[in-house]
């Protein structure tokens, strides 16, 4: 009886602080007014299912709010996502400058987590996926950035959206914030890190271009032009763009 009761104990215990991360990282950075506040994405889930999760985060940066969107621009879009590599990136390491083909954002352009549906170039953009599964879910998720003045430098807000429908609704969603607390985190710090290090610099000498479009990013994204970067094939990248041409979404 012992036994049990001890063994219980140490469950609830590391519920307990597991709950503690998950609402530090679901939060981590932001105030209460940048949680509170409207965003682009928002909008795309409302009426959805009641089980759904909204996770923000945001981080300071000391350079300006032009020094710090292109880093936004490039990311997924073939210069890595900034965040723990061997999660999400196969162990390519992200690009450290701002890469020299990769083309400008335009709404329809497709990676993994979904399609470009929402672009304010130097302010805002927002990825959105429309249907997907995720442990056993019917899941749609939404990726929005914002970038803006704060004092002599900037503040980025970052938040992910979801909603999920299923029996396992519920856990999906749980599991997912977990996830996403670790990744979403050093991604912040990842564009902080490298927009107060290196500015706009359009090479490194430690890591130069090959010319190869998977140097930077190993899953796959289709920009709205038709052309490609990383792994043809890897991820879902290709699924997106086939939506995005079959309901005609075009670049605004």
């Amino acid at each position: 009886m012992q036994y049990v009761l001890f063994s219980a104990g140490i469950l609830l215990a590391l519920l307990a602080v597991l709950g503690l991360f998950i609402r530090w990282g679901t939060r981590w950075g932001s105030t209460s007014e940048e949680r509170a506040r409207r965003m682009p994405g928002d909008a795309w889930l409302e009426n959805g299912p009641s089980v759904r999760v909204a996770m923000t985060r945001a981080i300071s940066i000391e350079a300006s709010p032009d020094l710090v969107w292109p880093w936004i621009a490039q990311m997924g879009r073939g210069a890595g996502w900034y965040s723990v590599e061997w999660l999400d990136n196969g162990r390519r390491s992200s690009a450290r400058h701002i890469v020299s083909w990769i083309p400008e954002p335009r709404i329809g352009d497709a990676a993994p987590i979904g399609y470009l549906r929402h672009l304010e170039p130097g302010r805002s953009m927002a990825w959105w996926t429309p249907s997907g599964r995720f442990v056993g879910a019917a899941i749609r998720a939404v990726f929005d950035f914002e970038v803006r003045p704060e004092s002599e430098g900037s503040r980025l807000v970052s938040r992910m959206s979801a909603d999920a429908t299923g029996a396992t609704g519920a856990l999906a969603l749980w599991v997912y914030r977990f996830i996403d607390s670790i990744m979403a985190v050093r991604q912040l710090k990842g564009i902080r890190d490298r927009v107060e290090r290196y500015g706009d610099r359009t090479a490194a000498p430690e890591d130069p271009e090959t010319g190869a479009r998977d140097q930077y990013q190993l899953y796959e994204v289709i920009y709205a032009s038709g052309d490609s970067a990383g792994v043809e094939g890897r991820e879902a990248a290709s699924r997106w763009r086939q939506f995005v041409l079959e309901e005609g979404i075009a670049s605004s």
